[in-house]
């Protein structure tokens, strides 16, 4: 038996009427679509299925509605056994509650109030990210230090070989975008974010923050979920409480991550959530391994 993975997108993933027909065609998703709405007194729902596209785009709405249909979609699929998980930033929270980590109606509240903490930084404290493609980790990595004498800038995402997102002040990051043109990178990006994810410019967010997940029950995981901050696997539920806090200001290590489940067995990957960026990455990381996604009430028949 080959062993299995689940992987849960993070932010950026997210379309108008996404878990839609999930909510249309099983009783299960229904359920738990209207727990959450329920759970966070708003209408999330609707935005998930009707947009507009804006307002989903509002990271306070975006992480709940991204993790929702992540979490359903892993729930719909549970007999598919795994023997590891990992998300991508908000995915980790998706692999979490996959894991029994965290009780379902616990992490919505969480993860809605670490859209909005991050959200207020980001209106508090304004930043930019900016991805750098063509160009290795270290250089990018120095260029970031060197660039800091202008203003905070760090790497936000190790995504894939010579796929890197900075991330901070705007001057920061400008500067570290100019000396990454100069250094040869092939394609130097802003990209649309409401804040400095990942980054310093999040320490308000972290301190927000940490009151919910003080009041969070976690458990230890059932399987290994590798972290972000470390890219090693973790079950230990102190050991991930204090993980999920270090998160908002350290880089997402997604790279390590992958390479880590590889060498340590993994040969198949799900991506369970919106879009297939995960699939994408791991594709770039290692063409060898198997790769499939989960975004579809008709993908998840395959499974039942």
């Amino acid at each position: 038996m080959s062993k299995k993975a689940f992987l849960f997108p993070g932010q950026g993933s997210q379309y108008v009427s996404m878990a839609k027909d999930l909510y249309d065609k099983s009783v299960e998703a229904k359920e738990m679509i209207n727990i959450a709405d329920d759970a966070l007194g708003i209408n999330l729902s609707y935005i998930l299925f009707n947009g507009p596209e804006d307002q989903l785009k509002q990271t306070e709405f975006t992480q709940p509605a991204i993790f929702l249909h992540s979490v359903i979609l892993a729930s719909l699929i549970r007999t598919l056994n795994v023997d590891a998980a990992a998300g991508h930033s908000l995915g980790e929270y998706s692999a979490l509650v996959a894991a029994s980590s965290m009780q379902f109606y616990d992490a919505v509240k969480l993860v809605r109030a670490r859209g909005v903490a991050m959200q207020k930084a980001g209106i508090e404290y304004p930043g930019t990210m900016a991805a750098i493609i063509g160009l290795d980790s270290q250089i990018v990595t120095d260029t970031c230090l060197e660039a800091s004498a202008e203003g905070a800038v760090q790497c936000a995402n190790f995504n894939s070989p010579g796929q890197i997102v900075i991330s901070g002040s705007v001057s920061g990051v400008k500067k570290a975008m100019e000396i990454c043109k100069f250094r040869g990178a092939k394609l130097v990006k802003e990209l649309v974010v409401s804040g400095a994810f990942h980054s310093s410019l999040m320490k308000s967010a972290q301190n927000e923050f940490l009151n919910e997940l003080d009041n969070t029950y976690i458990y230890d995981a059932r399987f290994p979920v590798y972290a972000n901050v470390t890219a090693k696997p973790v079950t230990n539920k102190d050991q991930i409480k204090k993980l999920l806090f270090e998160q908002l200001t350290s880089p997402v290590r997604w790279e390590e991550t992958i390479v880590n489940m590889i060498n340590d067995g993994i040969e198949e990957f799900y991506e369970v959530g919106p879009g297939k960026v995960l699939q994408g990455l791991v594709k770039r990381i290692n063409s060898d391994v198997k790769c499939f996604g989960i975004d579809k009430y008709l993908d998840v028949e395959k499974y039942l």
